[in-house]
């Protein structure tokens, strides 16, 4: 075989490899979360993807996100949190559950332009509450723990689940530009002896958090806390989904892009 044969052989055979081995390679590194999906999550001028069930339209988080950055009372301890709604038209699925895993917070700092991670929670923490929160009520939910350590959940008959990290964290105000509170979830199935319906599945998640007056203080009707932020509700799929709430400007997430699984 002459040189030439040789040096396009080479070249064929790098081609090839390339197709075939070098997509695989991106599919199985990119992050499930991005900049972009950070912003859409948290900009209020994106409606959310469906109605949570429920939830009263007149209240402020009901159709799109909302965002509360200010740290008026300069309070001092936050949580991440999140919840779970069937649809507004209902959730037709009976044997699918909703995987929740990876809570956390973020701060990005002002003295190092930093992103600095306040509080993670692979297992979160989760009661079901009346989707309208009407006098706090909230019952057990349905939790099961799963084979990586996360756990799993279903939401309805008025109730949704509220979940959270399993501890709050103090962090300092002053030296906090903005927070990103993110989580991930997908659909599996409940009983693997029965069909999978997870295509018919309509179910919504959001992604919060809430700055608090103590670390040991008791819920009194947002006297003792207040939300930092409430995300865009997204529904939930097959495929792991990144859901978040950021208190920054899409600028300045662009600027200094946070960390991304």
């Amino acid at each position: 075989m002459n040189s030439k044969k040789i040096t396009l052989w080479v070249c064929a055979l790098s081609i090839a490899i390339a197709c075939v081995f070098v997509p695989q390679a991106i599919t199985h590194t990119l992050p499930i979360n991005s900049v972009r999906t950070i912003i859409s999550d948290s900009n209020p001028k994106f409606k959310h993807e469906g109605i949570p069930h429920g939830v009263p339209l007149h209240y402020d988080w009901a159709e799109r996100p909302k965002l509360n950055p200010s740290n008026s009372k300069n309070w001092r301890v936050l949580i991440g949190w999140g919840q779970l709604y069937e649809d507004q038209k209902g959730n037709p699925a009976k044997n699918t559950r909703v995987q929740i895993k990876n809570l956390k917070v973020y701060a990005l700092s002002k003295s190092d332009y930093k992103w600095h991670l306040l509080v993670s929670s692979l297992r979160v923490r989760g009661r079901a509450y009346r989707e309208d929160f009407k006098r706090d009520i909230n019952i057990p939910a349905d939790i099961r723990v799963e084979p990586d350590g996360s756990i799993s959940t279903k939401a309805g008959n008025g109730y949704n689940f509220h979940f959270w990290n399993h501890k709050r964290v103090e962090f300092d105000p002053e030296n906090t530009i903005g927070l990103l509170a993110t989580a991930q979830a997908r659909l599996i199935i409940d009983d693997l002896s029965k069909p999978d319906d997870r295509d018919r599945a309509r179910y919504l998640l959001s992604i919060g958090g809430d700055y608090w007056s103590s670390m040991r203080s008791r819920w009194d009707n947002f006297t003792t806390n207040r939300d930092f932020g409430i995300g865009r509700f997204k529904y939930v799929t097959r495929q792991w989904r990144a859901f978040n709430l950021t208190t920054l400007s899409a600028a300045d997430i662009i600027i200094n892009p946070p960390p991304l699984e």
